[in-house]
């Protein structure tokens, strides 16, 4: 323990440190986080002096003179580097991008950093980050021909040069030339018969035939490249969405029945389905995708509320329920949803024994537990009478009669009968409950 306890304070002495640059930086990062500016900034240049061909601890020196308004210094820091590591391409190109980053109108700037790049180009030809920061100088500069001439010198079958050159080259030239478009299908054609796995490369080159008018083609370019790389499930279901918009729908369709087979939570692909299957009135499928897709990213209560409604009207309570109880869960606090699961969670058989705390729950939560819903109160009122509390759904029927609107002639029939129903099950109000299904049968006979 003494042992350690010596070699602890050897290791701090100026000496050591001095000779040790990465002990040297953790001094300086120590004393930069206790607020000792002055101390940290002799570290970090010590640290640097010890190791002059430290790309990080030069750009440390570099910002100190910055800071002080040392342009100069800064500028002699990255180049000495620069000149010392010519061989490395990382520090060339930060080299050029910190000329360029200090004054884009500068002249002199600029004719070093393009003297820097076409150095580093002429060990590393056809590179695309070295070709991509010349051709922004050369564009910048009114340079076009020269611009156009790099591009040119780009790799044909490489994917990220295919990308950069068809981005940079429409800007070049008019959007309407014909010869312009004609070599930028070219290159992201012979790109891709290479590439073809290249998820990247594939949508750009969907996106450049989609956007000038050649949908089939886009088409083509996502089908070949599905099929070269089968887990590229993005742009399968991009693929199944411009088969739809092309119009054909049963490629499209199913397109996206795959995907979904393979991640049935793909949101992006039951979105386009509930959409196609509304579009072809075919609701049942298409809420089905509806709910799928609400339940992975979820949405608004009356989102819910409307899909929740729609299930329910096509005989599916269940799924009404599954899909509410993701949204209470999510929104415990509304009430509007509260009270729908409560609908639903009473409407399937697997669940109608518990819909009673459901009931009481929601009245719970809605201001002033006043609760005027018709469809509601005759729901809540059909439970109480399965739980024999038939004072208390005679109330809620009574309420559900007189809220209903005056359009709604069926469901104000079935609570008219059901409470005629309580009163002969009791035996009570004879008069009134044969009173109650004539007015029930003149607005819905049967």
């Amino acid at each position: 323990m003494t042992r350690v306890l010596w070699i602890f304070p050897a290791l701090l002495s100026p000496l050591a440190a001095a000779e040790n640059p990465r002990l040297e930086y953790a001094l300086g990062v120590h004393a930069r986080f206790h607020g000792n500016a002055d101390e940290a900034t002799r570290r970090f240049e010590s640290a640097r002096l010890a190791d002059p061909l430290s790309q990080p601890l030069m750009k440390i020196g570099a910002e100190r003179l910055l800071e002080k308004g040392d342009r100069s210094g800064a500028i002699r820091l990255y180049r000495e580097l620069a000149a010392a590591r010519s061989g490395d391409l990382g520090v060339q190109l930060s080299y050029a991008d910190f000329i360029i980053g200090l004054d884009r109108d500068d002249s002199l700037a600029r004719k070093l950093a393009v003297e820097t790049l076409e150095a580093a180009l002429a060990q590393h030809p056809g590179h695309p980050e070295i070709i991509r920061r010349l051709v922004s100088i050369h564009v910048s500069r009114g340079e076009k021909p020269r611009a156009g001439e790099l591009l040119e010198s780009l790799p044909a079958d490489d994917p990220e040069c295919a990308l950069l050159y068809a981005s940079v080259f429409n800007t070049l030239h008019e959007k309407d030339d014909a010869d312009a478009r004609t070599a930028v299908n070219r290159r992201l054609s012979q790109a891709l018969q290479s590439h073809p796995e290249s998820a990247a490369l594939a949508r750009a080159a969907s996106d450049h035939f989609r956007n000038t008018g050649r949908v089939e083609q886009s088409i083509d370019v996502l089908k070949q490249h599905t099929q070269a790389a089968p887990w590229s499930l993005d742009l399968r279901v991009r693929l199944g969405i411009l088969q739809f918009s092309a119009k054909h729908d049963g490629e499209g369709e199913a397109t996206l029945k795959e995907v979904l087979v393979i991640d049935p939570r793909r949101a992006l692909a039951h979105q386009s389905l509930a959409k196609f299957y509304r579009q072809h009135d075919r609701a049942d499928v298409a809420v089905f995708h509806a709910r799928e897709l609400l339940k992975i990213r979820g949405g608004s209560p009356s989102e819910f509320i409307k899909l929740a409604d729609e299930t329910m009207s096509a005989g599916d309570p269940r799924e009404a329920r599954l899909l509410l109880e993701k949204a209470v869960f999510d929104q415990p606090e509304n009430s509007e949803l509260a009270m729908k699961l409560a609908i639903a969670t009473h409407r399937d058989p697997e669940t109608r024994v518990r819909a009673s705390r459901l009931f009481r729950e929601a009245e719970s939560i809605t201001p002033d537990g006043k609760i005027t819903d018709p469809v509601f109160l005759t729901e809540s009122a059909a439970a109480l009478i399965e739980s024999g509390q038939s004072k208390a759904a005679e109330e809620r029927l009574r309420a559900a009669i007189r809220a209903y609107p005056a359009d709604a002639k069926k469901e104000t029939a079935t609570a008219l009968r059901r409470l005629a129903a309580l009163w002969k099950d009791e035996n009570r109000n004879a008069d009134a409950a044969r009173a109650l299904l004539q007015r029930a049968d003149a607005l819905d006979p049967r």
